[in-house]
C-alpha cells in the first residue's frame, strides 16, 4: 500500500466482508450480495451522496469479478473512451469472455449523446454498467440506461459506520497503523458525527489530525477534542444548491409550514442559508406558502411575506436570515386554508375543458354608444345602490350557475 495516498482511499474495502453500511441493499440475504458473489451482476446505478461508500462497493466488485474491470471518470471522459472499452471488452484474443464491467463515476456528467452510445452495448450485453452518481438518476441519467439498469440508492452512513471504519484505520497496517496515536473514544465518535455521512471527510479529518500533530515525550501523536474540531471544522452539511438535496430540502421547508411546524421549517430554512441557497428564492417560496397554504385564513401572511422578500432582496445576507425566519415563522404559525389555492385550480380545469358559456350581456362592458341596444350592459345592478352594498344577481354563465369554487372552512373568518 502506498501510504502517500490519501487514507480515505487506502482504507477502501477489497472484499464484501470488508465493506461498512448499507446492509439494507448489500445485507447477505439481499440481492445485491448475492449477483456479486455469484458474478452475475447486471448493470446498475448506484445513487446516493458523497462519501457514503458508491465507488468503494464498485471496486470490490471489481475484486471479484471475473469480467474485465474497466473504469472511466465522466469528468474526464468521453465517447472516445467509451468505444476504446468496448473494444478492449470486445478483444476476445484478451478477453476471452467478450464482456467488461464498465464503471463510470459522476456518470450524471455525461451529456445524452454520450449516454446514447452506451446503449446498444448495454443492450447486447457486451457491457455491463456500473454507474455512480449523487444526482437523482431518474431526473439525470437517460431514461433507457434507467430502463436497463437496476437502480441501488445508497444512504448517507450511519454514525456508528463511520465509526467503525475510523477505530479501524487507526490499527490497520494501510491505515494508520504504523503511528502511535492516542484519541478516546468521545473524540473519535464527535469526528463521526461531523461527517454527517460520509466517511470520506471523517477519514480526511483524522488524518489531518494526526499528521499536524507533534509527537510528546513519550512518542504518542494525542489527539484531543480540540484538535478533532479543529481538523474536521464544522457539520458537513448534505446540501448542493444545485442538486437532488436543493429539491429535498426546499420541499421539506415548504410542507413544514404548511404543516404548522416552526421548529421544522426554521431547521430546513438554516440547512437552505448554510448551504448557500439564494435567499431571494427562499423568500418567493414564502410568499408562495402564504398565497397557497393561509390563503383566506389569515390574508395578512401575504403581505408580511411580500414585505420579506423585498426586505431581504435590499438588505441582503447575512441580516436576511433575521427576515426570512420572521416570514417562515408567521406563515408557519398561521391558521391555514387552501380553498383560494383549490378554487383557482378547479376554475382551470373547468375553463380548459369545459363548454362554459359566454359571459351574460348584463355584466358585460358598453364603453362606446350604442352598444347597449345590442344588450351589452343592459339589466346590471349596481350593488352599491342597495342595502349593504349587495344585491341577488347572475354572475356565472347559464351553463355554470350553481358551481362552487370557493369553499371556506371553520379557519376562515
Amino acid at each position: 500500500m502506498d501510504l502517500s495516498k490519501p487514507l480515505a482511499y487506502r482504507m477502501r474495502p477489497k472484499t464484501l466482508e470488508d465493506y461498512v453500511g448499507q446492509k439494507h441493499v448489500i445485507g447477505k440475504d439481499k440481492i445485491l450480495y448475492r449477483t456479486i458473489q455469484a458474478d452475475r451482476l447486471s448493470s446498475i446505478i448506484l445513487w446516493g451522496p458523497p462519501g457514503c461508500g458508491k465507488t468503494s462497493l464498485a471496486r470490490v466488485i471489481s475484486n471479484t469479478t471475473k469480467y474485465k474491470f474497466i473504469q472511466i471518470n465522466a469528468v474526464t471522459s468521453g465517447i472516445a473512451d467509451i468505444k476504446n472499452a468496448i473494444e478492449q471488452a470486445s478483444n476476445l484474443l484478451m478477453n476471452p469472455s467478450g464482456k467488461c464491467i464498465l464503471f463510470i463515476d459522476e456518470i450524471h456528467r455525461f451529456n445524452k449523446l454520450q449516454q446514447d452510445a452506451l446503449l446498444p452495448y448495454v443492450e447486447n450485453g457486451t457491457v455491463i454498467l456500473i454507474g455512480a452518481t449523487t444526482e437523482n438518476p431518474y431526473f439525470e441519467v437517460n431514461k433507457a440506461l434507467i430502463s436497463r439498469s437496476m437502480v441501488i440508492k445508497l444512504e448517507p452512513l450511519t454514525e456508528e459506520d463511520i465509526y467503525e471504519v475510523l477505530k479501524k484505520s487507526l490499527t490497520a497496517e494501510e491505515g494508520l497503523g504504523s503511528y502511535r496515536i492516542k484519541i478516546e473514544d468521545d473524540t473519535l465518535r464527535k469526528i463521526a458525527q461531523t461527517a454527517n455521512g460520509d466517511v470520506r471527510t471523517a477519514l480526511n479529518g483524522l488524518e489531518v489530525a494526526v499528521l499536524t500533530t507533534k509527537v510528546n515525550a513519550d512518542g504518542v501523536i494525542e489527539i484531543t477534542p480540540q484538535i478533532a474540531k479543529d481538523s474536521v471544522q464544522n457539520r458537513k452539511a448534505i446540501f448542493d444548491k444545485n442538486g437532488d438535496s436543493h429539491y429535498d430540502n426546499i420541499s421539506a421547508f415548504i410542507k413544514s409550514m404548511r404543516g404548522s411546524d416552526p421548529d421544522a421549517t426554521l431547521f430546513y430554512l438554516a440547512r437552505a442559508i448554510q448551504g448557500g441557497e439564494d435567499p431571494v428564492f427562499i423568500a418567493r417560496r414564502i410568499v408562495i406558502a402564504a398565497a397557497e397554504d393561509v390563503g383566506m385564513a389569515n390574508p395578512n401572511a401575504l403581505v408580511v411575506a411580500n414585505a420579506a422578500m423585498q426586505a431581504v432582496h435590499m438588505v441582503g445576507m447575512p441580516e436576511g436570515r433575521i427576515i426570512l425566519a420572521e416570514a417562515a415563522v408567521y406563515v408557519a404559525t398561521s391558521k391555514k386554508s387552501n380553498a383560494s389555492y383549490v378554487g383557482i385550480n378547479e376554475a382551470l380545469a373547468d375553463v380548459n375543458s369545459k363548454d362554459t358559456e359566454e359571459i351574460p350581456m348584463h355584466i358585460r362592458n358598453a364603453p362606446a354608444e350604442g352598444m347597449e341596444s345590442f344588450g351589452y350592459h343592459q339589466g346590471y345592478l349596481y350593488p352599491h345602490d342597495f342595502p349593504g352594498h349587495y344585491v341577488e344577481q347572475q354572475y356565472l354563465p347559464d351553463k355554470m350557475v350553481g358551481t362552487k369554487y370557493y369553499r371556506p372552512d371553520d379557519n376562515v373568518k
